[in-house]
């Protein structure tokens, strides 16, 4: 089992999760005053920040328990009078952060938020963007990431997603069929919603973005490979996460296996008639198994164990015929704007996580993993990454890992997406603030800077992310010009505006051009670069098979 690795993949969204029982949307009482809603189901009651109102907690599915556990998202049901929708509900059920004791959340949990600006001219429509929250398929939540920056700066209807994690949301079993993976499903039943009810809250229901990092990222790269999602968005925004995502072995630690981000229904089935018989649900048939497991209480499944082993979505069913990647290669995907895009330094994060347990001192360490991951071929890695070209050797492993797991695998989506379909607008981009804040929680090591490293660019969209400090002067211009990138793209499907530096699109068929935006604080620090130069891309591309 992927299981130091899949520690390390929790402890991303464990970082970043407030503690249990705050609200990042906690308003000064002052400002507190109530607006109300038709939606489907019926009425809801928000709240108002004075430039913006919050409408938290807001049911897009039915509750995913009892009989309807491990079924795909029912219709919510409809409600009398006025809902409450003024504190998020609570986010799904997940692994507890490190050195914690009891499971975190709920499965009653198909739950949304929508943030939406002081009230627009009559008649004008807003662009509309969902968010999909990281955290490894363990973790997270969409009431984590508040979002009155992105709604209030770009003039936008901001939408934050619960869906199911862990064995909840990604069981399988020969019994199930080919079901589909539940909180893909979910995803896909928020952006149902979202085109009936859209248009209530001042949205534009044929103008809806879909963005998200890491494990959202990966997601997302799952909807547009899905027949299923046709429709439900008409731009896409990939954060740190591509259908080509992979870690090769030894990634986090000596002789941890490869991963994928996806796993074949077959596999995912195998794996659930294991977990059916160490929970002791083993007599009669098919049916009278799923009846037992889902008899079981919520505590017995949310182990980690059996979370970990159940945290890939599965294809080879409705929602995902085949393999994202192949997907993609073969032009299986539903044509649309598209910007995608990684941080300079990703693998810092990782790296940096996993060094208490797994250091790297000395060039002999740094050694020892190249051949775990790489193998016959370690030499030549070591060869264009010499050790002594880095400030260390710990430092040296995190670039092998970040230009061969993100940076360029995400430039070869690009590259598959532009075969296909060359007239699409496609763009690209680097965050690459180098002092930018430190996600809280992560291990300090002055002789390990963390840079722009994975996650790094969430707080510059959404500042209830926490961080080590406050964004400088500097940082905050960097925001802005974030938010009016990725708003300006949700509204017209190119993220320029006459008052930014300019943004080229991706040309992936002239690797070495530089159309790729680096995104800094620094003075100019916002210029095209040649990313597929700077990380090595074409040594990778050689090197894979």
């Amino acid at each position: 089992m992927l299981f130091a690795l899949l520690c390390a993949l929790a402890l991303l969204w464990a970082v970043t999760v407030p503690a249990v029982g705050s609200s990042p949307r906690s308003p000064d009482s002052a400002e507190q005053g109530s607006v109300v809603v038709r939606t489907d189901q019926g009425r809801v009651r928000g709240l108002s920040h004075g430039s913006y109102t919050t409408f938290d907690g807001i049911p897009y599915a039915a509750p995913p328990t009892g009989p309807l556990r491990w079924r795909a998202p029912a219709p919510p049901a409809a409600w009398r009078g006025v809902r409450d929708a003024t504190r998020p509900a609570e986010r799904c059920v997940q692994m507890p952060a490190p050195g914690a004791g009891a499971i975190v959340g709920s499965e009653d949990c198909l739950y949304l938020d929508v943030t939406v600006p002081a009230p627009a001219p009559a008649g004008k429509k807003r662009p509309v963007l969902v968010w999909v929250h990281g955290g490894a398929f363990l973790g997270g939540s969409g009431s984590d990431y508040s979002a009155e920056r992105l709604a209030v700066r770009g003039d936008a209807v901001v939408v934050t997603v619960n869906y199911r994690l862990g064995i909840f949301g990604y069981f399988g079993h020969s019994a199930l069929g080919a079901a589909p993976p539940f909180g893909l499903a979910d995803q896909q039943a928020a952006l149902r919603w979202v085109r009936a009810n859209a248009a209530r809250f001042g949205g534009d229901p044929s103008r809806v973005t879909l963005f998200g990092e890491s494990a959202g990222a990966l997601s997302i790269c799952a909807h547009l490979t899905s027949p299923t999602a046709a429709g439900l968005f008409q731009r896409a925004v990939l954060q740190s996460g591509s259908c080509l995502t992979s870690f090769p072995r030894g990634a986090l630690g000596p002789a941890t296996p490869a991963y994928e981000p996806f796993a074949a229904q077959a596999d995912v089935q195998t794996a659930g008639a294991q977990a059916a018989r160490q929970l002791g649900c083993t007599t009669g048939g098919g049916d009278e198994v799923l009846a037992c497991l889902r008899r079981l209480s919520t505590d017995r499944l949310a182990t980690a164990q059996l979370m970990q082993s159940f945290n890939r979505p599965a294809f080879d069913n409705r929602l995902l015929p085949v393999a994202p990647g192949r997907a993609l290669a073969s032009g299986r995907f539903h044509r649309m704007p598209v910007m995608l895009g990684t941080n300079h330094d990703e693998m810092r994060m990782f790296v940096g996580l996993s060094l208490a347990a797994f250091p790297i001192r000395t060039e002999a360490d740094y050694r020892a993993r190249l051949a775990d991951a790489f193998g016959p071929t370690a030499p030549a890695v070591e060869a264009r990454y010499p050790a002594a070209h880095h400030a260390s050797p710990a430092l040296a492993w995190a670039a092998v890992l970040t230009d061969r797991s993100f940076t360029c695998t995400t430039l070869a989506a690009g590259q598959a997406i532009a075969a296909h379909a060359p007239g699409l607008p496609l763009y690209g981009y680097e965050f690459n603030d180098p002092h930018a804040p430190v996600l809280a929680g992560l291990p300090a090591d002055p002789g390990f800077p963390y840079g722009a490293a994975h996650g790094f660019e969430m707080p510059f969209l959404f500042p209830s992310v926490p961080t080590e400090r406050p964004l400088t002067d500097g940082q905050r211009a960097l925001s802005d010009r974030m938010v009016g990138y990725w708003t300006t793209f949700a509204r017209t499907g190119d993220p320029n505006t006459p008052d930014a530096p300019p943004w080229p699109a991706l040309r992936p068929s002239s690797p070495h051009t530089p159309s790729v935006l680096s995104l800094a604080a620094e003075a100019d620090g916002i210029h095209p670069v040649d990313a597929y130069s700077a990380h090595a891309c074409s040594f990778w591309d050689r090197l894979s098979p």
